[in-house]
């Protein structure tokens, strides 16, 4: 496949809010490679099943790798049928002889390419995406060992509580890292299917085979098999976007705590790379904390629209499926970014226990207290520790 224009050129707020692969894994040439690989393996599933002659399957294949795709072109001829899938099946089909051309697409519609298309590309972003939280939650983890017994002064309400570990506050990070990790990668194993339906979701173009080509299909493409199509059914991708959003909301309040902690009043972390002011010299601000907050605070709302896009009309919806598209693209690359920026900020975090023995003493001023007790918080760093190294174990097993 040759693309005369991938649509990546890089924007001007990308290196902030666009950090990391993610970015280039959704890109209008993911896309299109996609699609066109859906259509190769529908064309090899149909061969199988004796209604594709074996050579336009092959024929197929080869054009689906060799063929050049204008996007801008797509995209201009996109209107004209309400989505991408029309112009790239023509443009594929002049492609080929005639004899083939007529095979290109047999059995499916548009949404079946295109929903597939999006589970392999979400299935491909994911890979660098959950390296990142994974390799976050690591970082968490070598602070929680580290500073098993530093002690700090807790906050609650962001007032000054009781004396706790940073410690266990990186362990507190690390173990909701994990569990983000490990919902979202679930969604990754098993939730993303392969879509096949034909025009009303009765695979009807397809019989007396159609169940067969849809588990074959689902091979090639090493897609979950569904039970049925999933056309108006969005449970599948709104899990995914609700992992996200509980993993973006995951990465936001672990940015927060840095940056509060990083305050000068506060001065108890800072980043190993701070980033300068344009106005103000002195500033050593915690930029990998801000951009990843920055990030993860746009997810909310991309969820939203995916959890308000479910509602689709009897077999085939009006306009619903639409809407998810550009909200998906956004919220991987956004949760990417986030991900990225945390675990940057985190492998090169600088912590401060003087820092927080001087916070901790006025503290404890305050309360007319001795020295504290802090075993019970190393129990629990000890806990925590132990349960990311099954975890680590897990992933590492997948």
């Amino acid at each position: 496949m040759r693309l005369s224009s991938s649509g990546s050129e890089p924007g001007l707020f990308d290196g902030v809010l666009a950090r990391g692969p993610v970015r280039d894994e959704v890109g209008d040439g993911a896309w299109v490679a996609a699609m066109l690989q859906v259509e190769s393996a529908l064309a090899r599933a149909g061969a199988e099943e004796g209604l594709v002659p074996t050579g336009a399957a092959e024929a197929i294949a080869t054009a689906c790798r060799a063929v050049h795709i204008d996007v801008l072109r797509l995209a201009d001829e996109a209107p004209a049928s309400g989505n991408p899938v029309v112009p790239l099946v023509a443009a594929l089909r002049e492609a080929l002889p005639a004899d083939a051309a007529g095979y290109v697409h047999k059995g499916a519609t548009s949404q079946d390419i295109l929903d597939s298309a999006a589970m392999l590309v979400a299935r491909r972003a994911l890979v660098p995406l959950l390296a990142d939280l994974h390799g976050a939650a690591d970082a968490a983890a070598a602070l929680a060992r580290a500073h098993r017994d530093t002690p700090m002064a807790g906050r609650t309400l962001l007032q000054q509580a009781v004396p706790t570990t940073f410690g266990l506050k990186a362990a507190g990070w690390m173990v909701a890292l994990d569990e983000a990790t490990i919902r979202l990668d679930s969604v990754r194993r098993e939730r993303l299917a392969v879509q096949l339906g034909g025009a009303a979701g009765t695979l009807d173009a397809l019989d007396p085979v159609g169940l067969a080509v849809l588990a074959r299909l689902a091979q090639l493409l090493d897609l979950a098999e569904p039970v049925l199509p999933w056309h108006t059914d969005r449970t599948r991708p709104a899990e995914l976007a609700t992992s996200l959003g509980v993993a973006a909301g995951v990465v936001g309040k672990v940015a927060r705590d840095v940056t509060l902690l990083a305050q000068n009043e506060v001065g108890e972390v800072a980043e190993g790379a701070p980033g300068g002011s344009s106005a103000m010299a002195h500033k050593r601000n915690p930029v990998a904390a801000v951009s990843a907050y920055a990030c993860a605070a746009q997810a909310p709302g991309l969820v939203a629209t995916l959890l308000g896009a479910m509602v689709h009309e009897h077999e085939r919806a009006a306009g619903a499926w639409h809407a998810e598209w550009r909200p998906l693209r956004e919220l991987l690359v956004a949760v990417g970014s986030a991900a990225a920026w945390l675990r940057d900020c985190l492998e090169h975090l600088v912590v401060d226990p003087a820092a927080m023995r001087r916070n901790l003493d006025t503290l404890l001023r305050v309360l007319g207290a001795s020295e504290p007790d802090l075993g019970a918080a190393g129990a629990l760093v000890d806990r925590s520790l132990a349960a990311h190294a099954e975890a680590v174990l897990s992933w590492g097993q997948r």
